[in-house]
């Protein structure tokens, strides 16, 4: 592997999203900006699409200065997509395109892809330009989208992905975001660098005063059940409106505050279908800057995945959040390093199973959990050394790229969380 002349590190990171989508605010950006600051010359280039009402915010030319204040150069593309393959074929051939000309333009060394369709492009771009590619896998993409429902195995897109899959196992270094997910995927030891970085929290947005939102959303004096994120199809809505009913029944106060971008009504239709009273929960989208405080009120904190072979390779963002806002987490087993995560760290309670009688004992060790002296301290402990954005997430992101470019790594990452007994 050809190491990079001594000058700083260039890289080109791809992401198959929008700026504005949340998850690029909460996670990408703040990722860049760490680069940025150590040293990291960074270009960001995003596939655009129309925005929801929820996403709107400034006009692009303001984000695009504010990133360049950051050291980041926004580039974008148009998102495509209708029909589904076709449009993914184009917005390939585009980013191909595109990537070829910034690297070589830039003198980019390292294309840096986020999942599967970045990681291509950046592979398809790479005969081209000589710049080293890392593949960032936020996932089994395949196995997710058959889980999900919305393929089936052994289908035409299936099949594609796979055989993408192995072609992406050429990049020269990988980002895996679970402990489990390296050990399924690189079973051998590597002659290519590997980072376990897990979904982490920005210490950032949580160093600020929080104001108290119980009043606001009806909720003084009870006990507040949250629930942060998507809802539907992997996330167990059904179940999570079951486990709600059962808390009822034990604690009368008890109060389920939802913050989602999805559907309000594929919660409410089940909380109606319990009989679960409007008085007695708050659903809204919350915007990225607010979540903390939403958090902090909260006492009891929901994780409801559905199981399956794709989630050991998952992180969920809200687990990193609730231990940062130092709630007690009820989590479903099998979901990335959760399972290792809350047995030896003691900050949550992992469901048997989906019934009422693993609700009630869930809800009831959950509770006494949160009334511990100390126990909040202790999970916003874990978060920190676990799952902060500077010291863990952006400082595995720069040891690897070091290790890409032949430099010395000065980085030093906390690598006391452990995730297995």
């Amino acid at each position: 592997m050809t190491a990079v002349v001594e000058r700083e590190l260039r890289t080109l990171y791809v992401c198959y999203f929008s700026l504005y989508e949340p998850l690029v605010q909460t996670q990408v950006l703040p990722y860049l900006r760490g680069m940025s600051r150590a040293g990291t010359k960074v270009w960001l280039l995003t596939f655009e699409r129309t925005m929801p009402e929820h996403w709107t915010t400034e006009p692009e030319e303001i984000w695009r200065a504010r990133l360049r204040q950051d050291g980041i150069e926004w580039l974008t593309l148009r998102y495509h997509s209708r029909p589904s393959l076709p449009a993914k074929i184009v917005d390939i051939v585009n980013g191909t395109v595109r990537v070829i000309r910034t690297v070589r333009r830039e003198r980019i060394d390292i294309i840096h892809g986020r999942s599967h369709l970045a990681a291509l492009i950046g592979l398809l771009a790479r005969p081209f330009t000589g710049a080293l590619v890392i593949f960032d896998i936020r996932g089994l993409l395949a196995e997710y989208y058959v889980e999900a429902g919305n393929w089936r195995a052994g289908s035409l897109l299936y099949r594609i992905t796979k055989m993408v899959k192995n072609f992406l196992f050429r990049a020269d270094g990988f980002v895996v975001l679970t402990d489990r997910a390296r050990a399924e995927m690189f079973p051998a030891v590597s002659e290519k660098p590997i980072q376990i970085i897990p979904t982490c929290f920005d210490p950032e947005r949580w160093s600020a005063p929080q104001e108290d939102i119980r009043e606001a959303i009806g909720a003084r004096g009870r006990t507040i059940i949250v629930y942060a994120g998507s809802l539907g199809i992997t996330y167990l809505t059904k179940e999570l409106a079951d486990f709600f009913a059962v808390a009822r029944t034990i604690d009368e106060t008890a109060f389920l505050l939802v913050t989602t971008h999805s559907s309000p009504r594929l919660i409410r239709e089940q909380l109606d279908r319990t009989g679960i009273p409007a008085a007695d929960f708050h659903i809204a989208y919350v915007p990225p800057e607010k979540l903390p405080a939403y958090l902090c009120a909260s006492d009891i904190a929901m994780s409801l995945v559905k199981p399956g072979y794709s989630k050991l390779a998952m992180s969920p963002t809200k687990f990193a959040e609730y231990l940062a806002s130092g709630l007690p987490v009820i989590s479903t087993r099998g979901i990335g390093d959760m399972d290792a995560m809350i047995d030896n760290e003691r900050v949550g309670v992992l469901l048997d199973d989906l019934t009422a009688d693993s609700y009630a004992k869930a809800f009831r060790k959950a509770d006494a959990l949160r009334k511990q002296p100390g126990f909040a301290d202790a999970c916003r402990e874990v978060a920190h050394r676990c799952f902060d954005l500077h010291s863990v997430g952006t400082a595995r992101y720069m040891r690897l790229y070091r290790a890409l470019s032949g430099s010395p790594d000065p980085v030093a990452v906390d690598e006391k969380c452990a995730t297995t007994p």
